[in-house]
């Protein structure tokens, strides 16, 4: 595991053990205890989550797209 924690350390630790998985990223957007994130998991996984998070990114970018492009209420 990643030896710094963050602000929702915690949340972050269930999230990963209820759900079985060997890692976690947690992003809370002004929550309880403000803006702030918490990433869990082994080396091997940290060494790929930065290309994980560019692929999912990306995907939300062309999502936001496609219903911007797609919004029968946007006049078009």
């Amino acid at each position: 595991m990643i030896a710094n924690k963050g602000k929702y350390d915690d949340l972050c630790t269930y999230v990963r053990e209820q759900s079985g998985g060997t890692a976690a990223v947690t992003i809370v957007v002004a929550g309880h205890k403000g803006s702030g994130f918490s990433v869990q998991g082994d080396m091997t996984t940290m060494i790929h989550l930065p290309q994980l998070l560019e692929h999912l990114a990306s995907d939300i970018r062309r999502a936001m797209e496609a219903n911007i492009q797609g919004d029968p209420g946007d006049g078009t």
